[in-house]
């Protein structure tokens, strides 16, 4: 009995067999414009183009990699090979020139490796028969059915395996007859298709909702699905108008279809190696794109931990949730948020309603519900009581948003809540908490002193071991007593403009500590404000306390306007506010400790006055006038200092000023240029006539002020000398140098070696100018950085201070009225 005959393998013999085979092939194929029937085939340089001409299927190589070879779709007007829609063999490139695609009758389509004839890729379909053709549709979709039957079922389909790109007539999400999904998986590279490491998918648990991964990672959420849209992304609705949006939810699939409207430009949305989901539109000038997915850091899944809320504008920001604080404080302070936030009050569940309510966080994305209770036939009101009655239910929303006939239902959470972020417009979010915290107004100042913190240190990382957990874990009695000593029995809103701040509070027994119980050895200075101490908290982290005195000028208004104040303001030459404290009478205020000082205790000094040369003292200059033109202009509030002098200037390790005590500070708003007190406050010799004597202020009296430190920068006077060579004040001796021709002769003597003289007399003749009496004739702090920085800028001529003229001097000024409406000049100067 002969022994059977083995089956003949391309493989075995390809030097032979597979090039008689191709041969073959390419003279029998019949190979249609748009359309591939059983038994036919392309080669490379053949292509399918479907009917209309906007797709085409062929193969193609990426830019700059000729050598790899890839069979795909692309959009037929696209010059770049790299857009295209779809790939076959994505992690198996061909050689070049030497691939085949063949519909087979019984294997479906197969891609071939013309020099070795092996199968690089394959439909895995089964059920093609004779009658078989694949046919490049005009939506750009390759499909695999019977011949000349336009109903006939598609048995396979491009669109069922996209790569890493969606077009219009594509869906999105489950197939739950398959058991498959639609998905996109990002390619390795801009130019390499193959599988890379992101994958965008739809969690079906809960509510529909679309994350991209990144391996087993987390990496973006789109929020669920609330009827409308992805809750997470509001303005899908505005970008969607490209298309046609469905979401279909029914025993064969969840999913969503983007279909075509007539007259689009041809859309694509492509997950990038990168993990951005890009929109790309084309135009008659090619490809434009914009990243979509993630619109800012806080897209970043989880970025902020658990209970916690992430604010993108201006700059990415989390914030524990009302009735909670972080749990690990002093990773936050280092901008590591990740461990996000727990309760300060344990829930009371198990006295019904009389034990924990709901707290309304309005505008978010919802957070995963992954593990959430979905009940699509509540309404709202049933949603609270459902989870009000279930103590392990910590939060709830509607679930559908449409209104109308729709039921809203609800979703619930039973566990962490995490990945919540403001969107506008978002969704209402109910948060449980105990009575007494859901009673707590969220947005008064005083609340929570840990949230200043957070807010002011998220984008200024400090050390972690600065101030330990529990300096900020204050009992609740503590901050009763922090609310009580601030507000004391006022609740009228002050003039700051938003006041969703907290105060960052800190252990008045850990402050003792760090100054050695307010030790004189530890003090760096006093005025009339109080004492400045020297302190050390955590693991030797130098510290500077200031310690209001209980007869200071600065009272609670004034403790509560620089707290908040320097909270909002980042600048390198503004003073960083670090913490506070209330205990009894005591007011205090932690700051980064510079070890310089203050700048009059240098300029002032007669030894230490050699440790300023002229360019160090030209550049405190400049920096003093940024820091003003921060406060003034490119700051996101308007604001004036209103007690501009020497001692709150402080100088860091390289003498780089500092702008620090804002408690006279006053914010403007809008188009406000001016306003006016009856209790003027500041210090003698360096506020404005208008102000000084008519309560007027503005941004111009803090030029004044900076005029009155430039004179004294450069000089090493004090405004307030007492008839320096016969003149009444620095002003006087200043002006009168200048009309004299002797302008140099103002320049301080420990400066002759280092000063330059073009710089020196540009700077005296700029504080002039910055001092005149009229405040229009004044520079703006801009123009004054403008004229210390570019030394061509030309400078006006300044005309006579006014304070030449009234105190002691003969002559006038420009304006000599030196009415006080009604106010005695010893009683509204209040020294500090």
């Amino acid at each position: 009995m002969a022994e059977p005959r083995p089956a003949i393998k391309f493989l075995n013999f390809p030097s032979v067999i597979f090039p008689l085979l191709l041969l073959f092939l390419r003279a029998s194929g019949a190979t249609a414009s748009d359309m591939l029937i059983t038994g036919g085939n392309i080669t490379d340089g053949e292509t399918l183009v479907s009917a209309g001409g906007s797709f085409t299927l062929g193969f193609f190589s990426p830019t700059g990699v000729p050598t790899k070879r890839y069979l795909g779709i692309w959009y037929t007007a696209s010059a770049d090979a790299d857009a295209a829609c779809w790939v076959a063999n994505l992690d198996n490139p061909l050689g070049k020139a030497s691939g085949v695609l063949v519909l087979s009758s019984t294997g479906g389509l197969r891609l071939l490796d013309g020099g070795s004839g092996q199968t690089v890729w394959s439909s895995n379909m089964t059920g093609a028969s004779a009658s078989s053709v694949a046919k490049l549709l005009p939506s750009g979709n390759l499909v695999v059915q019977e011949q000349n039957n336009s109903s006939a079922a598609v048995m396979w389909q491009s669109f069922d395996h996209p790569s890493n790109t969606m077009i219009a007539g594509m869906k999105f999400g489950k197939n739950l007859r398959t058991g498959g999904d639609w998905s996109l998986t990002s390619w390795r590279a801009q130019n390499d298709p193959a599988t890379g490491a992101y994958r965008r998918v739809m969690d079906t648990n809960g509510l529909p909702d679309i994350f991209t991964w990144q391996g087993d990672v987390k990496k973006y959420r789109a929020g669920p699905w609330n009827g409308l849209w992805f809750s997470g992304i509001p303005d899908m609705d505005s970008n969607y108008r490209l298309f046609s949006v469905q979401m279909v939810e029914d025993s064969d699939e969840i999913a969503y279809d983007l279909n075509a409207i007539a007259g689009n430009p041809f859309t694509r949305f492509v997950l990038d190696e990168a993990g951005a989901v890009k929109l790309f539109m084309f135009m008659t000038s090619g490809w434009t794109n914009f990243t979509w997915i993630p619109a800012d850091d806080c897209d970043e899944y989880a970025k902020c931990g658990a209970f916690s809320v992430c604010n993108a504008a201006p700059t990415p920001q989390c914030n524990c949730l009302q009735g909670f604080s972080p749990v690990f404080p002093s990773q936050w302070a280092q901008s590591d948020t990740s461990g996000g936030c727990r309760r300060d009050e344990p829930l009371r569940c198990g006295n019904g309603t009389a034990a924990d309510q709901f707290k309304l966080v309005n505008g978010v994305k919802l957070p995963d519900t992954h593990n959430a209770t979905v009940n699509m036939n509540a309404t709202l009101e049933q949603c609270g009581a459902m989870c009000l009655a279930n103590c392990s239910c910590v939060a709830y929303a509607a679930a559908d948003i449409r209104g109308g006939d729709h039921v809203s239902g609800c979703v619930m959470w039973t566990g962490d809540i995490v990945d919540v972020k403001y969107v506008n417009p978002g969704q209402d979010l109910y948060v449980r908490l105990t009575k007494s915290r859901s009673a707590t107004k969220r947005g008064t100042w005083q609340q929570s002193c840990f949230q200043l913190w957070q807010l002011y240190l998220y984008s200024r990382p400090l050390p972690s071991t600065l101030f330990g957990y529990a300096s900020f874990r204050a009992k609740r009695r503590n901050k009763d007593i922090v609310e009580k000593a601030i507000l004391g029995s006022s609740r009228a809103p002050n003039d700051l403009g938003d006041e969703n701040v907290d105060l960052p509070f800190v252990n008045f027994g850990d402050i003792a500590a760090a100054t050695n119980n307010f030790s004189e050895d530890n003090m760096l200075g006093q005025g009339g404000f109080g004492k400045v101490y020297k302190g050390t908290l955590g693991q030797n982290i130098k510290v500077a306390i200031k310690r209001l005195g209980q007869g200071s000028g600065q009272g609670v208004e004034e403790f509560r306007n620089e707290a908040i104040l320097i909270a909002k303001l980042q600048h390198r030459n503004l003073v960083r506010l670090l913490g506070c404290c209330i205990h009894g009478d005591e007011k205090l205020l932690i700051y980064e400790y510079l070890p310089n000082k203050s700048l009059d205790s240098i300029i002032f000094d007669a030894t230490n006055k050699y440790l300023l040369d002229w360019p160090t003292r030209f550049k405190i200059i400049k920096g003093i006038a940024r820091g003003l033109l921060y406060l003034h202009q490119d700051s996101r509030l308007t604001i004036i200092h209103r007690d501009l002098k020497p001692s709150n200037i402080l100088l860091d390790e390289d003498m780089s000023p500092k702008i620090s005590d804002f408690g006279m500070a006053r914010i403007f708003g809008g188009n406000q240029q001016e306003a006016n007190t009856n209790r003027v406050v500041g210090t003698y010799g360096y506020m404005s006539p208008e102000y000084a004597m008519d309560g007027a202020f503005s941004l111009k009296s803090d030029t004044y002020g900076f005029g009155v430190i430039i004179l004294e920068i450069i000089s090493g006077l004090k405004i307030s000398l007492t008839h320096y060579n016969g003149f009444p004040n620095l002003l006087a001796y200043a002006w009168n140098l200048w009309t004299d021709g002797k302008t140099m002769d103002l320049v301080d003597s420990c400066l002759s070696k280092s000063s330059t003289r073009t710089e020196a007399l540009r700077c005296i003749q700029i504080g002039l100018l910055c001092v005149q009496d009229n405040p229009n004739s004044r520079p703006l702090m801009s123009s004054v950085v403008t004229m210390l920085e570019n030394e061509t800028t030309p400078l006006l001529a300044p005309k006579q201070p006014m304070y030449f003229s009234y105190w002691g001097a003969q002559g006038a000024g420009e304006n000599t009225s030196c009415s006080l409406n009604n106010m005695s000049l010893s009683s509204v100067l209040e020294g500090r």
